[in-house]
């Protein structure tokens, strides 16, 4: 395990219960409480026209969003309230069911369930409720591969006893992804598996190895021409700018627009057939035109709260489970943001990535709320901790 500042060898761990008293779980809940709000308004003004147009009232979108949400933050209040280290238990049926969603997802006689939606089958419809099996997925590997690597602790600097199981169950959750097809999902699922391995001690020479085995395969999938194209224009911007590259033209065009304060809300023109998926893929993109540098900068604050905070909060779980499970969590919110708000800019070939708690989609967002939710648990159990060091010294 590298150093995250654990906890004293000895040091008292009570039982999880009630909610905590550090300021930790307070700055935690008003930053997802403010980025929850601000995604509202802004997929209120980016999803208005496309409801117009496809003859449903003007709120069609951000009412589903807001339904999601109030779910999504009763589940966080349960993840909140249940001891963290439940999820170890829950670890192995945690993956496998998860696994087996997603292999429903992709199966030849599940069409019904899992209809073709702008040329991938991402999506389970069950009961009139719809399910995106990656977005669990991303909660599933972190459980489960912090949960491997206190049991495989003193293996993990072994290539065949610690990472090659690890990556043998791992490729039960991407190896479906992909064939979806998702690529850039299954990326981030393996990006959040690597960074707790990593952080429990994993060698630095096993990964560079690994992603030198998994050139040809990667080469391959990027051989798929829309993938090819995409890549094309990342590396030559301007190249294709109707074409490949139109996505991401419009969207630096809409940021380059809203200058320091924006257009202001409603008034951006971007969401007039211009910039594909507004309200989802490039959101950011129309919080740039129409709050600005300043909107932008309020948003970044706001995901950079949640990282270090979640960053302190791995610091100081009572054992190490808490802090791997709380440093993949963190990522979940942080890498997603991160490489969104990337593709954006032009920085990053498009990926298709949500921004967390803003884009639209009920299953990223009852995701991410969880992750929040199980990191409030962590904080909790700190608290206890410390609370009872406390009382013995005096």
């Amino acid at each position: 395990m590298r150093n995250l500042d654990p906890v004293p060898a000895g040091a008292a761990t009570p039982p999880d219960a009630g909610i905590g008293r550090g300021w930790e779980g307070g700055v935690l809940l008003t930053a997802t409480l403010l980025l929850l709000s601000f995604g509202l308004v802004t997929l209120y003004s980016a999803s208005v026209v496309m409801a117009q147009r496809q003859g449903l009232p003007d709120w069609h979108y951000v009412v589903r969003q807001a339904g999601g949400a109030l779910a999504g933050l009763g589940v966080l209040w349960v993840c909140a309230r249940m001891p963290y280290r439940t999820w170890r238990l829950a670890a192995w049926p945690f993956v496998l069911v998860v696994a087996a969603l997603l292999v429903v997802v992709i199966l030849p006689f599940t069409t019904a369930l899992a209809p073709e939606i702008n040329g991938a089958r991402r999506w389970l419809v069950l009961g009139g409720v719809t399910v995106q099996p990656s977005e669990l997925a991303k909660l599933a590997i972190v459980v489960w591969t912090a949960s491997f690597a206190v049991r495989r602790a003193e293996r993990l600097n072994s290539l065949t006893r610690g990472l090659l199981p690890c990556l043998l169950v791992g490729a039960l959750l991407v190896a479906p992804i992909v064939a979806e097809p998702n690529l850039s999902a299954a990326c981030l699922v393996a990006l959040l598996g690597g960074i707790v391995l990593f952080a429990a001690g994993g060698r630095i020479g096993h990964f560079v190895f690994l992603a030198l085995l998994a050139l040809p395969f990667l080469s391959a999938q990027f051989a798929v021409s829309f993938r090819t194209r995409r890549i094309a224009t990342f590396l030559e911007p301007g190249s294709d700018p109707s074409g490949a590259g139109f996505q991401v033209h419009q969207s630096l065009v809409a940021i380059g627009s809203g200058g320091l304060t924006g257009a202001g809300f409603g008034e951006g023109r971007q969401k007039f057939g211009f910039l594909p998926e507004a309200h989802n893929d490039f959101i950011f993109a129309m919080v740039g035109e129409e709050w600005g540098l300043l909107g932008v900068v309020f948003l970044m604050t706001l995901y950079a709260v949640i990282v270090v905070v979640g960053v302190r909060v791995a610091r100081s779980a009572p054992d190490e489970f808490g802090q791997l499970l709380a440093l993949g969590l963190t990522g979940i919110v942080g890498l997603q943001a991160l490489l969104h708000m990337a593709v954006g800019l032009g920085l990053a070939p498009v990926t298709g990535l949500a921004l967390p708690l803003v884009s639209y989609g009920r299953s990223n967002q009852m995701v991410t709320l969880a992750a929040i939710g199980i990191l409030m648990a962590v904080v909790r159990a700190a608290d206890r901790m410390r609370a009872g060091a406390g009382g013995e010294r005096a």
